[in-house]
């Protein structure tokens, strides 16, 4: 009889109910991959932030600025990796055009929605990567560790260094300036990254070639 099967589910209060109604409809409104109007899936901000992932979107002025910065450095024809820079890649896609191409390796799934150029990236096993990555094939590696902690950027560094043929441009805390260059071999630029929110860290770039940032 359904009158005794339905006894064993929990009820929700009306209450909760409406409230998780809303809750699920903002992230409808907010991450569905829609189609309205003057929507752009690779927007900044499209997908929001995590802070649980520590997750800070760039401001879309230095999102642009780092993303230009990036194709200049791959050159014509040049691959792009972002590690962990998801607003750098969905700048860099808003770009279009068919002179570089560019792949995402990112913790969090939900940048899957960009098919085969998202690769699922956790920095702890820096090296299990899909085989199709071969080693030192990308002209550019775009990358800022989710942490300020030495061990997140020496593992991130090694993932770094088998993708890169050589050009890296990091993206980190000021206070990691020596681990940078002690792992990397980068040094700071002159160009301070914003963020769409303020943080209180202060943040930098760093790279290991002669770029457009200072």
């Amino acid at each position: 009889k359904m009158d005794d099967d339905d006894d064993d589910i929990p009820q929700l209060s009306s209450h909760t109910l409406a409230a998780l109604q809303e809750f699920y409809l903002e992230q409808q409104q907010r991450e569905g991959m829609k189609t309205s109007q003057g929507f752009n899936q690779y927007s900044v901000g499209s997908i929001e932030e995590d802070w649980q992932l520590s997750q800070f979107w760039y401001s879309d002025e230095t999102a642009s600025c780092l993303a230009n910065e990036a194709i200049v450095a791959a050159g014509k024809g040049g691959r792009i990796a972002c590690v962990s820079a998801p607003s750098v890649y969905q700048k860099l896609r808003e770009h279009g055009g068919a002179d570089f191409s560019v792949c995402i390796l990112e913790y969090d799934r939900r940048f899957s929605v960009y098919g085969e150029e998202f690769i699922f990236y956790d920095y702890n096993n820096p090296l299990n990567l899909p085989e199709h990555l071969l080693p030192h094939s990308f002209d550019i590696v775009v990358a800022d560790p989710p942490y300020l902690s030495e061990e997140c950027l020496q593992k991130t560094a090694e993932t770094i260094k088998y993708l890169t043929k050589g050009k890296i441009l990091l993206c980190t805390g000021a206070v990691m300036e020596e681990q940078a260059a002690k792992h990397l071999g980068v040094k700071i630029c002159k160009f301070i990254p914003k963020h769409s929110r303020n943080l209180a860290n202060e943040f930098r770039c760093y790279v290991n070639y002669a770029s457009g940032l200072d």
